[in-house]
């Protein structure tokens, strides 16, 4: 089935007959616990949907994750999304007890890769009283289950024993990745008013040395309810120097900060606390104005991520992953709870092509890794290099293939498939750091279709409305989600009311989630195409049109290196010019004849409509912090308005180069 001549093309992932996947065996505890038959996965996800409160049971029963205190009931199936309800009230657990306690003592649980080769693996023996160690420092510390501990740190092995630290004394955990200016840093931090900050005194990046001693004061400074700021020095094997810092007398080295393992309990007690208890502080993107601050519970997150693993990733105890990741993305909150599984976790931070383009494929291939993943835009540089992974690493044991933060393209599939492995499952998965998880992804048990997400995920009722509400499929619509999930945010930091909550979700459609992302559902093979923010869409002559159907297009031409499309508003805000901005590769230059290929292309393979009307050349592109085009800052700029902030971007000053365009006609 064609849709808008973009169709499914078949991938070369099958399942195969004598699959024997977690999810299949899942699907049989259900049919025997509620006497129900599900002969497929499609059958599975509409019995999870409408039994949604049995389905997340199931879960809990199937993956074993342990409650101290048993629940009063499942969740209160009389309320709707819209009102927020809450699930397994009466349980109490703890995460980090959860997700580090299951692996043997002598597998290994976290690999350190570094730029040079060089690397660290850690068991479960040693995270377990590395662990140990920090969280009976901050509870000596009175850190407990009120605070929020912060960290400004790389994605390495002392960064995930911090968060399972705070974790296990019952406090909650937010980051920012060492790439965030200080301004951005500071207008999450500041919401959350920490008493103990986690850092590290430097980084590498492109095997430069990065003194990171400026952003901390300035952090420190803006922080008045920091007490204690903790300097991480194993990764980088360098000494604290307390002459670097204006307000030395709050920080110390963690190794003078963590207690000896002799002062440790014989017996650590992690603290109990209740399923909606506030674990993860998560943060909304910040282009339209100070990030949002999103609570997501211990329960809650531990179960979504749970599920995601195992029954839709088939994680086992021999697995290994890899996911390039920062701590500003929650994909590392998603990646970390993968050791729950029992596998390992290969962590590395510095830059993924820079000085050598071939370094993520070279970890993946020295640390055997069975699960890899990373935002899609990188899976595109490598199409670009055109090189044979597979002949040159070892990539055979690759058995699923992650990728997210934008549309997986059908030419970046058919790479991935003949260039890193035949037989992996690609897995395009899309939800949000709002969900801290998954709409959509892949499962092991269904075929995979180029260009498309492969399935709903389990427990999670979406669904594509139109402008009115009804759903559509084989067309464009906006996902919605029907039903409510464990892992939607508990509140938002200063919302008491829930009105920027009810703002951000519930506003379009009355008691639906609207998740700000336009897709298209494929009613033949269930699989879902994404086709980009919804708040950033083009509106021509009251025809809808997604951006990313524009960039399948344009980002296949060899002479552009990347692309962002915004509405420039005419005729008194009823009609929108789209404009087109380009990056071009080195050795091109945008002219007319270019304009013209695209053009015609764009109509072609796409519609008249989706032509843009000008076209035109800038130095860069800008991302967010997660890999996603920040087209709503590039629309405001051209519209003549000025985007609130800019802190939170990849690339701050890319915006720079669009002010020419402001009184663009």
């Amino acid at each position: 089935m064609e849709l808008n001549g973009h169709g499914p093309k078949p991938s070369h992932y099958r399942p195969s007959a004598n699959l024997k996947s977690k999810e299949l065996q899942f699907r049989e505890f259900v049919e025997r616990k509620h006497r129900v038959k599900l002969a497929n996965y499609r059958e599975l996800h509409r019995w999870s949907c409408d039994n949604y409160a049995e389905f997340w049971e199931a879960v809990v029963k199937f993956a074993e994750i342990k409650f101290h205190d048993d629940y009063d009931q499942v969740i209160d199936k009389s309320q709707t999304i819209a009102d927020f309800p809450k699930w397994f009230e009466g349980a109490t657990l703890n995460y980090t007890e959860n997700v580090i306690e299951r692996g043997f003592k002598e597998n290994i649980a976290i690999i350190d890769e570094k730029n040079n080769g060089v690397s660290t693996s850690y068991t479960y023996e040693q995270l377990r009283e590395d662990v140990y160690r920090v969280a009976t420092s901050l509870r000596n510390f009175g850190i407990g289950k009120e605070d929020t501990v912060c960290g400004f740190l790389p994605n390495n092995y002392e960064t995930a024993v911090a968060m399972f630290a705070t974790a296990a004394v019952g406090a909650s955990w937010c980051s920012a990745s060492v790439d965030f200016g200080p301004a951005g840093v500071l207008d999450r931090f500041k919401q959350v008013n920490p008493k103990i900050l986690f850092t590290v005194n430097s980084v590498t990046y492109k095997r430069k040395h990065h003194d990171l001693s400026p952003k901390l004061n300035e952090i420190v400074a803006g922080l008045p309810s920091l007490e204690k700021v903790v300097v991480m020095t194993k990764f980088t094997n360098e000494p604290l120097n307390l002459e670097n810092y204006k307000e030395a007398s709050k920080f110390q080295a963690v190794d003078d900060f963590k207690v000896p393992f002799d002062k440790v309990p014989e017996k650590f007690e992690y603290t109990m606390v209740p399923f909606s208890q506030p674990l993860f502080v998560m943060f909304s993107s910040g282009t339209t104005g100070i990030p949002k601050a999103m609570v997501h519970t211990v329960g809650g997150t531990l179960l979504k991520h749970v599920e995601e693993h195992i029954l839709q990733g088939d994680s086992r105890s021999y697995d290994r992953m890899f996911f390039y990741t920062t701590c500003g993305w929650m994909m590392w909150n998603w990646m970390v709870s993968f050791l729950y599984c029992g596998g390992s976790l290969v962590l590395y931070d510095e830059s993924p092509l820079e000085p050598d383009n071939h370094i993520l494929m070279k970890i993946i291939s020295r640390n055997k890794a069975t699960m890899i993943g990373m935002g899609a835009k990188l899976y595109d540089e490598f199409v670009k290099m055109n090189y044979r992974f597979c002949d040159s690493y070892s990539l055979a044991q690759v058995r699923t293939v992650y990728s997210t933060g934008s549309p997986l393209k059908h030419e970046t599939f058919d790479f991935i498939n003949t260039h890193i492995n035949p037989a992996a499952l690609i897995a395009s998965i899309s939800g949000g750091t709002d969900i801290i998880g998954c709409f959509m992804g892949g499962v092991h048990s269904l075929p995979v279709n180029s260009g498309e997400c492969q399935c709903f995920f389990l427990g999670m009722d979406i669904a594509a409305y139109d402008e009115e509400g009804k759903p559509v499929e084989n067309e464009q619509g906006e996902l919605v989600c029907l039903k409510p999930f464990p892992s939607m945010p508990s509140h938002f930091l200063g919302d008491k009311d829930r009105s920027k909550y009810k703002k951000a979700y519930f506003e379009k459609y009355d008691g639906i989630w609207a998740h700000g992302d336009y897709c298209k559902i494929n009613s033949r093979t269930g699989g879902v195409v994404m086709l980009g923010r919804s708040d950033a869409t083009l509106n021509r002559g009251g025809v809808r049109i997604g951006t990313a159907e524009i960039y399948a297009v344009v980002e296949t031409f060899l002479e552009v290196s990347d692309s962002i499309v915004a509405g420039k508003t005419v005729d008194e805000g009823s009609d929108e010019l789209v404009i087109l901005f380009l990056k071009m590769n080195a050795g091109y230059e945008l002219n007319d004849e270019l304009r013209k290929k695209i053009c015609t292309r764009i109509r072609n393979e796409m519609s008249p409509r989706h032509v843009p009307n000008k076209i035109l050349e800038v130095e860069q592109v800008p991302y967010t912090n997660s890999g996603k085009k920040v087209e709503i800052a590039v629309k405001q700029i051209i519209n003549g308005e000025t985007p609130k902030k800019a802190s939170s971007l990849r690339n701050p000053d890319s915006l720079d180069c669009y002010e020419q365009f402001k009184s663009l006609n």
